[in-house]
């Protein structure tokens, strides 16, 4: 929608756009995009909510979560808190109304709903840090968070379930990485951000990545394009991914990519909620 705004000549700036997310896992990459694109402040502008259809919302960012997020992701501290390169989403909770836990790498919650939810296994990959001890870490890696340091409430962060991944010579690929690479300034004007990952085998039986990438209206699918595409995502996968990065041959790491208008209803069909892995 503000993509079509912007080609209609809508200056978003004038009417103080707040965007609240749910559903997905975002990059700051995307965030920026956002701010530069809507004018809004991308750390007191965009929310991203967590929650399930049977628990309701959970928890929900605030600034000071997206500010140390933002920190952490160019920060060896992040791997250092998360034990991995992939950049969780990081909300705020309160444990009066849902109490986490951290079950072997998997949360769990407890709520008195409806029908009252006691250490409820939803599946999503995470991990809790109290507000104490995420200041402390953040203070001893040197991490300016400002002098706004509340709420006084701790930390959820989540990294969705292993499911959505695609696994390429035994490399797990997660969909947010291939996020960044449709992000970066060479292709972001063309890619919707909409794709579709799979393995795939080329004549000769060779497996590898494919992603099909939808374009924006009107916009000129050349193979150009498809191989800056490519490059993007093999460079952010590289970067970012360790295991694709040491077990996918260096021969198999550009991955095939296919472009595909908006709307193709093979892939991104309209009125559907999308799927980012097959």
């Amino acid at each position: 929608m503000i993509d079509t705004g912007l080609r209609a000549g809508i200056e978003w700036s004038r009417y103080a756009v707040k965007l609240v997310l749910a559903g997905e896992v975002i990059s700051e990459q995307w965030r920026d995009l956002m701010a530069r694109r809507a004018g809004l402040d991308p750390v007191r502008d965009v929310a991203a909510l967590y929650g399930t259809a049977d628990g309701g919302v959970l928890g929900n960012e605030t600034p000071l979560s997206v500010r140390i997020r933002r920190l952490l992701g160019e920060h060896p501290a992040g791997v250092e808190l998360f034990g991995t390169r992939r950049l969780p989403t990081l909300l705020q909770y309160d444990p009066a109304d849902r109490y986490f836990e951290s079950v072997d790498g998997t949360l769990a919650f407890t709520a008195d709903s409806g029908v009252p939810l006691i250490r409820y296994h939803i599946a999503d990959d995470g991990g809790v840090v109290s507000h104490a001890d995420m200041l402390a870490f953040c203070a001893a890696h040197g991490l300016d968070l400002g002098t706004d340091t509340g709420p006084e409430l701790p930390f959820v962060y989540v990294f969705g379930r292993t499911l959505h991944a695609v696994s390429v010579f035994g490399a797990n690929v997660f969909p947010e990485t291939v996020t960044i690479g449709l992000e970066q300034p060479e292709v972001s004007e063309w890619v919707t951000g909409k794709f579709v990952l799979e393995v795939w085998e080329n004549a000769d039986h060779d497996r590898m990545l494919r992603v099909t990438v939808e374009l924006v209206p009107d916009a000129a699918n050349t193979p150009e394009r498809a191989r800056s595409v490519a490059a993007s995502i093999r460079d952010e996968l590289l970067r970012r991914n360790s295991e694709y990065a040491h077990y996918v041959p260096p021969e198999r790491q550009l991955p095939h990519v296919e472009l595909r208008p908006t709307g193709d209803p093979d892939y991104f069909p309209f009125g559907v909620k999308h799927r980012y892995t097959r």
